[in-house]
């Protein structure tokens, strides 16, 4: 682990639960794309530099997630560098406390609050493009997370963040965390399409094709979407579809779990509502889904 990987030319990775970018800007400076989840990851990464006689200038978060931020503040207080995130991705990145908020839906509490769901705030700057390296490429991947990005280097490597998650990982898990499922789809849909010398992932192995994996997440993104309204074919309520979703996935139900995979099942029941699959009603002042 934080083992230092060479993809292409000036491109690199490190090895980590959700995969560093490192790109070689001089032969004394480099950037970073994310800082892993927390003060020990920064840690680790400095060590990585250090040994190979780097500094850092820059981290490029592509998006606010506490594993992409947490290692922002360590590593930003040791080299004094500067930090972009996307669009709305800055400000959580500026004010992490906004995540658990959104994913709890009002004040987290302490179960919440943690370096998983919760990182140290950093102060970022609004990423554009001419705030990129030299021959840089900035993709806007929405979805999983409001205006998540990713990279293309000179080297053609693309960085794609968490806009797609491995085989292994979606059939262990089942469901993913997802924002906007219908951003999410179109994203999926744009990734299939492109090409590159290789492809980083942040919770994939590399690959040249990203087509069949890309497949593979929209897959199951409707596989998930037809089995909610399954569920649905009678009126029912929100706690309900979710209880029902981790037996028949066959889940463990914990507060965390509550909470992330509960987030992800509104945005499947909006999304679904909104494209006319799902209705709801009012009964004894419980708010019921059910097919249309």
């Amino acid at each position: 682990m934080y083992e230092l990987i060479q993809v292409s030319g000036n491109s690199y990775y490190i090895q980590s639960p959700a995969k560093i970018g490192l790109y070689r800007l001089n032969d004394s400076e480099v950037c970073l794309i994310d800082s892993g989840n927390d003060k020990d990851a920064g840690r680790k990464i400095k060590k990585v530099l250090e040994s190979n006689g780097w500094t850092l200038k820059t981290i490029y978060n592509t998006h606010s997630n506490s594993d992409h931020i947490g290692g922002n503040k360590y590593l930003q207080g040791q080299f004094a560098c500067d930090i972009y995130a996307p669009g709305i991705e800055c400000d959580f990145t500026n004010h992490p406390v906004l995540e658990p908020s959104l994913i709890y839906g009002g004040y987290a509490p302490k179960d919440l609050r943690h370096k998983f769901i919760l990182a140290q705030p950093s102060e970022a700057q609004l990423l554009t493009a001419d705030k990129l390296p030299e021959g840089w490429g900035l993709i806007e991947l929405p979805g999983h997370f409001f205006d998540m990005a990713g990279f293309r280097t000179p080297d053609d490597v693309v960085y794609l963040a968490d806009c797609l998650s491995s085989r292994e990982t979606i059939d262990k898990y089942k469901i993913g965390f997802i924002y906007d499922v219908a951003a999410y789809l179109e994203t999926l849909e744009k990734v299939k399409t492109m090409e590159a010398k290789i492809f980083v992932p942040s919770h994939a192995d590399p690959t040249k094709d990203i087509a069949e994996l890309a497949q593979y997440n929209i897959d199951k993104v409707n596989e998930v979407a037809d089995k909610i309204v399954d569920i649905c074919a009678e009126p029912i309520s929100f706690e309900k579809i979710l209880q029902t979703l981790f037996t028949d996935y066959d889940l463990v139900m914990n507060f965390e779990q509550h909470a992330l995979v509960g987030s992800t099942v509104r945005s499947y029941l909006a999304w679904l509502k909104d494209i006319g699959r799902l209705d709801v009603e009012f009964t004894d002042n419980m708010l019921l889904w059910k097919q249309v």
